[in-house]
């Protein structure tokens, strides 16, 4: 029998914690507080509890709000497929389509905001909306096409989807080298603004939560369904595997 997936173990959230930095510690916090009007950025200083009272809005709503974005970091222990692949549908496939469209936007107003600082990254929001495009077109493949394959108990033709998949999980890999070198491993630099920092944060995030998405399906679903396992993950980069 499989064992349960791993639970969340994220610190509970706090409305005495500075806004500023709830955005920065909470990737995805920045689309509500955005959508609410509440300044992360430059009055990032003062806490939740007395942003969202300024504004006259129910402080326990937006607590409910933000807690689903506190998110599982744990691998699940599972290898059913069909428990697995509702898992990275849920925990990756619906994540990864909340996270690109903010980051962004974050992308080109850091871009417009401070274009004359020395390391701005110029060309960030075009590549994520590139990668956004990307992640998009593999995902519904593998939701229309190959999961309900695998449901199903598979095929002996299922091995071509699953080796499409793979090649653009090497795809995936370069492009978080690229988002890597851009960003200095999403590294902000020093008297960043809040936006900065939130955006670097949730670069940060999505990478490792890509990373492990992939390694979800290269070396734990996909083998299952597969004759020959490939020996490597599938999803080396130019600069080594970026599972690893």
């Amino acid at each position: 029998m499989n064992a349960p997936l791993a639970a969340t173990t994220a610190t509970p959230l706090s409305a005495d914690q500075s806004i500023g930095q709830m955005a920065v510690e909470l990737p995805g916090s920045t689309a509500v507080f955005r959508r609410l009007k509440l300044d992360f950025c430059c009055g990032g200083q003062i806490s939740l509890a007395k942003a969202v009272a300024d504004k006259g809005l129910d402080l326990v709503a937006v607590m409910a709000e933000l807690a689903p974005l506190q998110r599982p970091s744990e691998l699940p222990a599972v290898t059913e497929p069909s428990v697995l692949i509702d898992h990275i549908l849920e925990r990756y496939h619906e994540v990864h389509r909340a996270q690109l469209p903010e980051l962004v936007r974050m992308a080109r107003r850091v871009e417009a905001v401070h274009r004359d600082h020395p390391d701005v990254p110029a060309g960030l929001a075009d590549l994520l909306e590139t990668m956004e495009q990307e992640l998009l077109a593999h995902m519904q493949k593998e939701e229309t096409i190959l999961f309900p394959m695998l449901k199903a108990g598979g095929n002996a033709f299922v091995v071509h989807p699953i080796g499409m998949m793979r090649v653009e999980h090497v795809d995936h890999g370069a492009t978080l080298d690229k988002l890597n070198a851009l960003t200095h491993d999403a590294t902000p630099p020093a008297q960043a603004c809040n936006t900065w920092r939130a955006l670097y944060a949730g670069i940060a995030q999505l990478g490792d939560d890509l990373i492990n998405h992939i390694h979800l399906e290269n070396n734990v679903l996909f083998p299952q369904f597969e004759a020959a396992p490939q020996a490597s993950g599938g999803c080396a980069s130019a600069g080594g595997c970026a599972c690893s």
